[in-house]
């Protein structure tokens, strides 16, 4: 493993690129407000109108060169400037303006020669800049001060001496990113048991620093070699894929489709994006912020009324496994008179006489999930998810299902889609946890934040059915 010293992220250079076009748009319309004026020696208007302008049509145009990849990373390192993509991209901009500004009759707050000389300098300027940044950017590459630190490449050692600085600069826009080589033995049975701990290193390199892709550099011909590492990365909620091999880049010579930099596999497509993480922390904050204060006092009843019921304590911890397969201790109200958290542990059935008085009425109206509240605000669980399982139960069926680990592709939650759906409580059978693990797949390929206010309704209405409640 080869690890070359960054001092900027690649995965900062959208949003600068993205900053640097809209104060280049922000200034042409403050230039034209004021330099049409100027010249004609007329009064100088109000500017705050123009600046207004601006901000609009850059949001706009950004909205619209984001949607193609125009500022993705490996976009902003090809040799050439996209000048038809910005001209074009600029001239529908320029006709949604002026169609807002007829539909709102706010045409007025500007002259007609201002805004045309906004729209001749804006392009110019865009072009302009798109050309420096493309010439700073490569020599920082050129200098090993900018890579991918969000990806992993992984692959066969034949492969990866194979890849020349010109392949990684048309794979990832670097010069060079983190590397781990499969074992060369040739005989398969250690080379299998090599490459589990060569990927067992992969999925705690992807885990610590927080990595968002896995690309594999292995001859397409070997099958075997690529189920073994899609069934170790399969627990990683990391978009993973298939690099062309030595013989696929000498017949394509990197041929491109669309804004594809050459053609890759996708094995494993990622989970939510960073945008939409944000979106769904920002309501398990919010929401369980608020939830909690307004529990407190059931809380706190609830464990006064545990105490007065036996001995033992109040909270009940368990280790459980949440997104990317790390480990959290989760909360709940103690219900039962053991407290199992090892490699046995026997699922809650019904008239279960592990179950104490208090216990019957915590889990039938689902108070005894309340502390989990707190996991949700330490951010190892969300509101809405796949619910978290006992990890002797986790290992039990990843070895029966072999979509079990994509659940760990977002945080678990207190509430899920499987659970509003008939799914709660306990599987004792390998036909129920299939359908919840296909319910908890659908919830992630589906994720919306609609979805999860959709769902914490329902969670109202299935907590007073106690359906499945034992």
């Amino acid at each position: 493993m080869a690890v070359t010293p960054m001092t900027f992220p690649c995965e900062a250079v959208p949003y600068l690129l993205s900053t640097m076009d809209a104060l280049v748009i922000l200034l042409a319309s403050l230039f034209g407000g004021f330099v049409y004026h100027w010249a004609l020696e007329a009064p100088i208007p109000d500017l705050y109108a123009y600046f207004a302008l601006g901000l609009i049509a850059s949001f706009v145009q950004i909205i619209k060169l984001s949607g193609r990849g125009y500022y993705d990373f490996e976009s902003a390192t090809k040799p050439d400037v996209e000048f038809i993509e910005i001209l074009i991209s600029w001239l529908t901009t320029g006709l949604v303006l002026a169609f807002f500004a007829f539909l709102f009759k706010i045409g007025q707050s500007f002259s007609r020669g201002s805004f045309l000389v906004f729209l001749a300098v804006a392009p110019v300027g865009l072009l302009a800049n798109r050309k420096i940044s493309k010439f700073f950017i490569k020599r920082a590459v050129a200098r090993g001060a900018i890579g991918r630190r969000n990806s992993v490449l992984l692959g066969d050692r034949t492969e990866l001496d194979s890849l020349a600085p010109r392949d990684l600069l048309a794979f990832f826009g670097a010069g060079e990113v983190t590397r781990f080589a499969l074992s060369s033995d040739s005989d398969p049975s250690v080379r299998r048991v090599d490459d589990t701990r060569t990927l067992d290193l992969v999925a705690n390199f992807v885990r610590k620093n927080n990595s968002s892709e896995v690309l594999l550099a292995i001859p397409w011909t070997d099958a075997v070699r690529v189920e073994l590492i899609r069934d170790h990365i399969k627990m990683l909620p990391v978009s993973a894929k298939l690099l062309p091999d030595a013989q696929i880049r000498t017949l394509t010579n990197y041929a491109s489709s669309g804004h594809q930099r050459v053609v890759a596999l996708e094995l494993q497509r990622a989970p939510l994006s960073t945008i939409e993480r944000i979106v769904k922390r920002g309501l398990d904050f919010s929401a369980g912020l608020l939830a909690l204060i307004f529990v407190l006092p059931i809380m706190a009843i609830t464990a006064l009324a545990i105490k007065l019921d036996g001995k033992g304590p109040v909270f009940f911890l368990q280790n459980r496994k949440g997104f990317n397969g790390r480990q959290f201790v989760m909360f709940k109200f103690r219900t039962m008179t053991v407290q199992e958290n090892g490699d046995v542990v026997t699922q809650a059935m019904r008239n279960d006489p592990r179950v104490t008085k208090i216990g019957r009425l915590l889990r039938a109206s689902s108070i005894d999930e309340l502390p989990q509240l707190v996991n949700v605000l330490r951010g190892e669980m969300s509101l809405i998810g796949p619910r978290p399982h006992a990890l002797a139960h986790d290992n039990y069926f990843e070895r029966l299902l072999q979509d079990y680990a994509f659940r760990h592709h977002v945080k678990p939650g207190i509430t899920g889609w499987a659970q509003v759906n008939g799914l709660r409580g306990a599987t004792p059978s390998l036909d129920q946890i299939a359908r919840r693990v296909e319910m908890d797949l659908w919830y992630i390929n589906n994720w919306s934040l609609w979805l999860d206010i959709q769902i914490l309704v329902k969670t109202v209405f299935e907590v007073m059915r106690k359906r499945n409640a034992f």
